[in-house]
């Protein structure tokens, strides 16, 4: 399956965050974030109420010290099916 549109996912301290080139979106929980990125989809005007997508978040490890990266090859990426 290909997705529809692709973030980078990071966590910040206190916030999951997904941004790519024309969109950012977070929440304090994955919930909250999926949300959020309802809301953001909506609000951008680019697709018409009712739309599907597949939302590819794929976690930013340059977040990670170079050093951790080697014990954090578990972490996630995750699609999620968005309807408008």
């Amino acid at each position: 399956m290909k997705a529809d549109i692709e973030l980078s996912l990071v966590h910040d301290g206190k916030y999951w965050v997904g941004r790519n080139a024309s969109l950012e979106v977070k929440g304090v929980t994955i919930p909250e974030l999926d949300e959020d990125l309802k809301r953001g989809l909506r609000e951008s005007g680019d697709y018409a109420p009712g739309t599907a997508l597949h939302v590819f978040m794929g976690f930013d490890y340059d977040t990670f010290p170079t050093w951790l990266r080697q014990y954090h090859t578990h972490y996630f990426n995750r699609t999620v099916l968005v309807s408008l």
